[in-house]
């Protein structure tokens, strides 16, 4: 009995790139519904936030009016985390044109703002609390350290992705047709510095 046709037809090989694909990735697009969730999860935080800011006779509490500066180091570690986003840009476009170098080198200094602004906001955060604004310090002090602190936890999620992304990268995993993975964590490193500029308009600029 002759085999099946299928079987005697040779496989033809479809490269798994990103540059042979057509639409979206698939870490790309689970990375974008992941991201939507967040935005959700932000959202209601930031309403919380208002209702209680509607609701309080004064805001900022006038003792803490002097520790909400944002020199000297909110300021400059909000330039960096905003830096980071363009050099993690540079990197992911030096991966497309081929350059694996190119795109190391700005991961890895994209990741290394990424610890700056932790290590900036660990030191904000021991200040203020040697000033007295503690988490139980009033509603104020709770909203702030709630919102700062889930979006801290979001950067260290995203300085983890951009180390395994740099781990792989390392290993010779991607090239310009497969970048699904590092594009992935950009995006998610960038919806993280668009979070944080929203809170600091917030908390520093409105107020």
């Amino acid at each position: 009995m002759s085999a099946p046709t299928a079987a005697l037809t040779p496989a033809t090989h479809l490269p798994d790139t990103a540059a042979h694909r057509k639409g979206i990735g698939t870490p790309v697009l689970g990375m974008l519904l992941f991201i939507t969730s967040e935005v959700m999860f932000f959202a209601g935080l930031f309403a919380a936030y208002f209702s209680i800011r509607g609701a309080a006779p004064e805001w900022p509490p006038v003792q803490f009016e002097e520790v909400l500066k944002i020199f000297p180091l909110v300021g400059p570690a909000t330039v960096l985390l905003i830096i980071s986003s363009f050099t993690g840009q540079l990197g992911l476009r030096s991966l497309r044109r081929g350059d694996r170098t190119g795109f190391i080198r700005f991961y890895a200094i994209t990741m290394a703002l990424g610890l700056t602004f932790l290590v900036m906001q660990g030191i904000d955060y021991a200040i203020l609390y040697s000033e007295g604004m503690t988490l139980d310090a009033g509603t104020f002090g709770t909203t702030y350290y709630t919102l700062t602190g889930f979006h801290g936890a979001h950067v260290i999620g995203g300085v983890i992705m951009l180390g395994v992304v740099l781990y792989r990268g390392l290993a010779g995993q991607f090239s310009e047709r497969h970048y699904d993975a590092p594009e992935a964590a950009l995006l998610y490193w960038d919806f993280v510095d668009i979070v944080w500029i929203v809170l600091f308009t917030i908390l520093y600029v409105l107020p």
